[in-house]
């Protein structure tokens, strides 16, 4: 029997997760290092199953499979295409980050939280300062970061649907305590409304996840039912369901099958998200420590977009076809949306949440361009915007916490006393606008270019996105960053050998992935011609070549 290494990748940060929180209270400098050292070990384990895997053979490798409660056809089956092990290895490379910029966030030190619009100085706490908080200890902050990673290695993983539903809700759970719990304590009315404001952007989080999953399981469930019917025995398994469809065993009706696409899609859609089921990001991100916005946006997110791959496109080819117009129209709505919502935004955290809102409209429109350009694309997207987004995020909590607020017209001159800082934040924010040489660039380009040979006129549309991402990130930067020093900010720390730490791997693989997309590229490209034939779709031929 091999060794289970998709079992072992997403069970270490399980088990890191309970050892972490057994470490005894006063150990809180231990209990880090605990789980940075899980968090490191599931990265190896993530580059040991990358290297194992070969993009030119099997399209779901490693594969593990056992019988759960054979009488309701639940079975334990894992295995990774190409997509699934690129998404693995990102969850894993951005956690590690996530611990170390957040090494702070849930130390219970002494003295009042400021005001978000108050500033640092001789006669106030630094920004940093925590009252003594016992029911939010270090060890429940890391061991719940753990919690998330595991499930979200295990949806990544996971080919059985009713066994990627479990995990797909699940995750929800320590999400919410990440948020409520260990949220933004900084804000502009005290930390009394912090706290209204945590408890709000919680609560909306979790109800919209939860409403999006309960559809879902009502899809899950129908799908059981028509598998059952038209097999004899249900099944949740995503491989023979498409083995009998390919064999002519399974032929669902039309209206059953948009109906079951409806149900599925809606919940990836809310955790996408796709206008206008995104409300509940910006309050999420907002409210939450930078370092769990990065775990929201760059890694929770992303479920969405890949089971939209993993999922609606597999199991439901028709439907997705059928829904494909409409889709295509709300991603460019997104696109455009988020974009213009994030130019008047006055909060750097919310800025960064509707520019995602607007990445996210990319990566699924070329999802349903149903071209190979397009949902390359798509896939690089994921990855890239992951790093990009981290690398953006990290640095404007950096900046936030050594000002204690949030708010952009707090800032200015940051450059003249914080170099390194406003150096970093410049190269994140070039790469969220998509600029040539760093990576989002070319997952961009490729999403545009597969949209465009299909739909032309949605491809122009979007295009403005990009307009507006330079509008935001521009003004964003020169606002915050240039002209006079201001009040507060004079005394402001460059980055620090810990925070550098975090930075410069992100900045690195932005850099070398911009230039070198082609190891990436390589191992997803096979997964997305599956996909693209699952669908029963090719390439448009180019005008000059039809005409011939």
């Amino acid at each position: 029997m091999s060794f289970p290494l998709l079992t072992t990748t997403a069970a270490l940060p399980a088990v890191g997760a309970v050892v972490t929180a057994a470490v005894p209270a006063a150990r809180r400098l231990a209990a880090k290092y605990t789980a940075l050292a899980f968090s490191l070990g599931t990265l190896v384990l993530a580059i040991v199953a990358l290297v194992r895997f070969d993009p030119h053979g099997d399209r779901y490798q490693l594969t593990e499979s056992h019988t759960w409660v054979k009488s309701f056809g639940l079975h334990y089956d894992l295995g990774v295409d190409g997509i699934a092990v690129v998404m693995v290895a990102l969850t894993a490379v951005l956690i590690p980050f996530v611990m170390l910029a957040g090494w702070h966030d849930a130390d219970p030190l002494e003295g009042p939280v400021p005001d978000s619009g108050s500033a640092a100085g001789p006669n106030r706490p630094l920004p940093s300062a925590r009252k003594p908080l016992d029911w939010r200890p270090t060890q429940g902050f890391f061991a719940l970061i753990l919690l998330v990673e595991a499930m979200v290695v295990l949806s990544f993983e996971a080919t059985d649907v009713f066994l990627f539903y479990i995990f797909f809700e699940a995750m929800l759970i320590p999400m919410y305590f990440l948020i409520g719990g260990f949220g933004d304590r900084a804000h502009a009315s005290g930390e009394e409304e912090a706290a209204r404001q945590r408890s709000y952007a919680a609560v909306k989080f979790l109800l919209y996840n939860l409403v999006g999953g309960l559809i879902m399981l009502a899809a899950v469930i129908g799908l059981y039912a028509a598998t059952a019917d038209q097999l004899g025995t249900g099944t949740f398994s995503l491989q023979e369901i498409l083995t009998a469809r390919a064999a002519g065993h399974l032929d669902l009706s039309t209206t059953t099958e948009r109906w079951l696409f409806l149900g599925f899609f809606f919940a990836f859609a809310v955790k996408a998200p796709l206008w206008p089921l995104h409300t509940w990001l910006p309050n999420a991100m907002g409210e939450s420590t930078a370092p769990i916005a990065v775990l929201i946006t760059a890694v929770v997110d992303k479920v969405g977009t890949f089971a939209m791959l993993r999922f609606c496109l597999q199991l439901f080819p028709d439907a997705s076809k059928w829904a494909t117009p409409v889709i295509l129209v709300l991603a460019v709505i997104s696109i455009i949306y988020g974009a213009l919502l994030a130019v008047g935004q006055r909060d750097i955290k919310r800025l960064i949440a509707y520019a995602s809102v607007s990445h996210f409209g990319f990566i699924i429109l070329g999802i349903f361009a149903m071209t190979s350009q397009g949902q390359s694309g798509a896939t690089l997207y994921m990855v890239n915007h992951g790093i990009s987004t981290a690398a953006l995020m990290l640095v404007a909590g950096f900046l936030i916490t050594r000002r204690g607020s949030r708010l952009i017209d707090d800032f200015g001159g940051v450059q003249k006393v914080a170099p390194v800082l406003a150096g970093t934040f410049m190269v994140g924010g070039l790469a969220t606008l998509s600029l040539p040489g760093l990576a989002p660039f070319v997952s961009e380009f490729l999403v545009l270019v597969g949209t465009f040979s299909r739909h032309p006129v949605l491809g122009i549309v979007a295009t403005l996105g990009i307009v507006l991402a330079a509008l935001y990130v521009l003004v964003l930067y020169q606002r915050t960053m240039t002209g006079p020093v201001k009040a507060g900010i004079e005394g402001m720390a460059d980055l620090k050998a810990r925070e550098l730490l975090v930075v410069a791997p992100l900045i690195a693989l932005l850099l070398f992935l911009g230039v070198y997309p082609k190891p990436v590229a390589d191992i997803v490209n096979p997964s997305v011609q599956h996909t693209l034939s699952d669908v029963h779709k090719t390439d448009p031929k180019p005008a000059l070549e039809a005409k011939k």
